[in-house]
């Protein structure tokens, strides 16, 4: 029976928590991995729910059929004789078409299944991309990955128009939420800008907004508790390679009323075995991490509070972002009674389509 979308959009690596290039068992095929490293080093946990699985499976076999390729005992014993399980250990890059074991059929199937997003998501309905994917990620996961959201043409559009801002010279470093000392470039490398949409030659960075408001739209009254009524504008954001990135830090640490984050990818034939730049994020409560290569065309949703603590990798390639964060009309309210964040807060209606223009 073949797995719905949210079933494969819903995978990491059982080892790491990575979430890109995954790769599958070919016993159980019920667990994946980011690499065969990492299963050998999960194999003494693994291998008891791997048998039990794998049991329930032969009867279907016949009797003179020889088990599938991989599923021999001696590369049980070589799993069984690794090191003790590690718990937080980091992602090891492996190329798209290296697999842990299987058939030719089971290696197509799980490059098919390589990608934490559906196929083609960009040809999903807002509507159909926010309650059937979007929403059940988010509640369960607390973070969601869209690929292909735009499609090449608008992604590059929009690549375009950030580039042409780049030029004008308005990018500033970029602050911390709570400002009180010099020391800001040793936390954070990147260069920034604000953008309503409306600004001359930022059209295309307007469609981008468009359609994350239309998401967060069909999502309202379903992700958590919130009732999401505005958002900020949209932080252009350029780490220009040597190294720069932005350690570990929380988006919303005080409840300035940021409910949901979401970053939009400009960054082409981005690998980050090459160009580094990964974003970390270290779910609270949990030994996992979640590793986010900022691939072109890429939309990343996740909560913006405690529970998301996140870094930007040192990037050695001029790494292009855009974020806008959504916010919660309770928490935001109470905010604003309390304190000014710094935020360029904008009201956005919720409860109509955004002007598509």
């Amino acid at each position: 029976m073949e797995q719905s979308d949210l079933d494969r959009d819903q995978q990491y690596c059982e080892l790491c928590g990575k979430m890109d290039d995954l790769l599958k068992c070919g016993r159980c095929r019920s667990s994946f991995y980011c690499s065969k490293e990492h299963q050998k080093q999960h194999w003494r946990k693994h291998k008891l729910t791997c048998k039990e699985t794998d049991k329930a499976q032969l009867p279907k076999q016949k009797p003179e059929q020889p088990p599938p390729p991989g599923d021999d005992q001696a590369p049980q014993k070589h799993r069984e004789e690794t090191g003790p399980e590690q718990t937080d250990s980091a992602a090891v890059p492996q190329p798209a078409n290296t697999e842990v074991s299987g058939d030719e059929d089971g290696r197509r199937e799980e490059r098919a299944m390589n990608t934490p997003t559906p196929n083609g998501q960009s040809s999903s309905s807002p509507r159909k991309l926010s309650v059937e994917y979007i929403v059940p990620c988010m509640n369960k996961h607390g973070i969601c990955v869209v690929d292909n959201f735009l499609g090449a043409k608008n992604g590059l559009g929009i690549l375009d128009n950030v580039q042409a801002l780049q030029k004008t010279g308005k990018f500033t470093d970029g602050q911390l939420v709570s400002q009180k000392s010099d020391s800001t470039k040793d936390i954070r490398g990147d260069k920034i800008t604000w953008i309503e949409g409306r600004e001359a030659g930022c059209e295309k960075i307007r469609i981008l907004m468009s359609r994350m408001d239309d998401l967060i739209r069909h999502c309202n009254g379903k992700l958590g508790n919130y009732k999401i009524n505005g958002r900020t504008k949209a932080m252009v954001a350029c780490y220009p390679g040597k190294g720069t990135g932005y350690v570990r830090h929380v988006d919303n640490p005080n409840g300035d009323g940021r409910c949901v984050t979401c970053i939009y990818y400009l960054n082409k034939d981005w690998t980050a075995k090459e160009h580094g730049g990964l974003l970390r994020i270290f779910p609270e409560g949990k030994s996992q991490f979640a590793d986010i290569e900022p691939k072109f065309d890429r939309l990343l949703l996740f909560w913006s509070d405690r529970r998301n603590p996140h870094e930007v990798q040192p990037a050695f390639a001029t790494r292009y972002a855009i974020t806008v964060w959504y916010f919660d009309a309770d928490e935001r309210a109470r905010a604003k009674e309390k304190y000014l964040t710094g935020e360029k807060g904008e009201k956005v209606d919720l409860d109509k389509a955004s002007d598509p223009s």
